[in-house]
């Protein structure tokens, strides 16, 4: 499949800088261009390699001023990544397979409604009462339990594991290995030092348009729900304990762990590694760099990082002055040698 640089311009609304008829057929990285591949510049530090890259298109930001002269064909657009990201979509939708029907061997539970455009592929396990949307696609090897319910047009990758009850909207993608509604972690202590395990009886719901990476893990509720709201996306290897809320547009990235019932507010970003304790709130718009530990609750738009986190600028004072650490215990010798010869 190929494209030139007018039709890829007509296509994202952008201005074309050079040959209009550059071909490309395929995707590569600015510092790995090829001739017949499209790349693009987001990145100021990716800037160098515009210059020499082999690729026949890149897609610059409107505002990009290069330095030196350029031989690649440009397209000009408001927001390089938002169209690349856009571009890679159309072309994964008009490339996708879209299976259909029921593959055997495989175990649907009586009275189960399979919709002839949906998918259930071989060796998954559909119980008793589940509810499976039009166009949805469950790979091999699925388990959904009882009561399940699944959203129109929502994929189920390889290996995932979804417990009784619980429900996941529409057009979400679970990748492989991710276990959704397992016990959450509730044990009440006994005097002798031994546990008592807490039943859960609650579920998860999974609101509309989420993606859940593989090996991510969410635990049902003790009582009621565990939510994540629409257009969550989390990472792989992620934990979401038991009565967690999600708020909608929250992403995380990979082995982020949520104690039990913290609220997480809409639209927060969250890097790798962050810890969140139980029972707290983390506002809206929050901001929380990478292996931040979160103890307490946190207001809405805030930029923090660190353990325990705090504002982003303050843990960057503290880092500046912690290198300096090591010379002020040199210049109080030396004071205390002048004092105390």
């Amino acid at each position: 499949m190929e494209f030139t640089a007018s039709q890829i311009a007509s296509i994202v609304g952008g201005k074309v800088e050079g040959d209009p008829n550059a071909v490309v057929s395929t995707f590569a990285k600015i510092e790995e261009g090829h001739p017949g591949a499209l790349s693009f510049l987001a990145n100021p530090k990716y800037a160098h390699y515009i210059y020499n890259t082999g690729s026949s298109i890149v897609l610059v930001n409107e505002d990009f001023e290069p330095e030196q002269p350029i031989s690649t064909t440009l397209i000009r657009v408001k927001n390089a990544y938002e169209t690349v990201a856009q571009l890679l979509q159309m072309v994964t939708s008009m490339t996708q397979q879209h299976p259909t029907g029921i593959e055997q061997p495989c175990h649907i539970a009586e009275g189960v409604e399979i919709p002839a455009n949906a998918y259930v592929g071989t060796f998954t396990y559909i119980g008793h009462g589940a509810k499976i949307g039009q166009e949805a696609k469950i790979y091999p090897q699925a388990y959904v339990g009882p009561g399940v319910e699944i959203g129109d047009g929502t994929i189920i990758y390889p290996g995932v594991k979804i417990y009784k009850g619980c429900k996941i909207g529409a057009r979400c993608i679970i990748h492989s290995g991710a276990v959704i509604g397992a016990d959450g972690f509730g044990f009440a202590p006994k005097e002798d030092g031994s546990y008592d395990k807490i039943p859960q009886t609650g579920i998860v719901e999974i609101e509309d348009d989420v993606e859940i990476g593989a090996n991510t893990t969410i635990d049902r509720a003790m009582m009621g729900a565990t939510r994540i709201r629409h257009g969550v996306k989390l990472d792989n290897l992620i934990q979401i304990a038991h009565n967690v809320e999600v708020g909608h547009d929250t992403v995380m990235a990979s082995q982020v762990g949520v104690a039990g019932s913290a609220k997480i507010g809409s639209r927060c970003m969250m890097g790798g590694q962050v810890g969140i304790a139980g029972h707290i709130t983390v506002g809206d718009g929050t901001q929380v760099g990478a292996q931040a530990g979160i103890p307490n609750s946190v207001k809405p738009g805030s930029a923090i990082i660190g353990s325990p986190a705090i504002p982003g600028r303050d843990f960057a004072l503290q880092c500046a002055r912690l290198k300096r650490l090591g010379d002020l215990f040199d210049r109080v010798r030396e004071l205390e040698k002048k004092v105390n010869p």
